[in-house]
């Protein structure tokens, strides 16, 4: 099966050896996005709700690139610093998805890259069959 790279100019760049995201048949693996802004380069330092909610705009917009939504999202690993997030980090999934919401863990971790206090990636499914496409 061959891979392909996605990348999109409305998320941040990779500053490293990876990619936005790689489709391997009907399944897109997103890299771990964090609250970078991709216009400016700059962290959103505006708060977690600000930040987690340009983390899932960066999602979205790798998503989008890929053929998919943010609704096309099967399973979401969330990186948190301190899980005293965690309720914020709830309230910004429901205003990006709708049930059914898709799997997801969450790890606390000691550090992020850029200080940043959340960074998620996750898995999209793209059914060939689904209509929404």
């Amino acid at each position: 099966m061959a891979r392909q790279a996605i990348q999109t100019p409305n998320a941040p760049k990779a500053v490293g050896s990876y990619s936005q995201a790689i489709r391997a048949g009907e399944t897109v693996y997103l890299s771990g996005q964090i609250p970078l802004d991709p216009a400016t380069s700059e962290l959103v330092e505006d708060g977690f709700a600000e930040q987690v909610a340009r983390v899932f705009e960066n999602l979205q917009a790798v998503a989008k690139e890929a053929g998919g939504s943010l609704q096309h999202i099967a399973k979401l690993t969330v990186y948190l610093t301190d899980l005293a997030d965690y309720p914020l980090l709830n309230s910004a999934m429901e205003d990006y998805f709708e049930p059914p919401f898709p799997a997801r863990a969450v790890v606390q971790v000691a550090a992020l890259p850029l200080g940043v206090p959340v960074e998620i990636e996750a898995v999209m499914y793209l059914d060939p069959s689904d209509p929404s496409y």
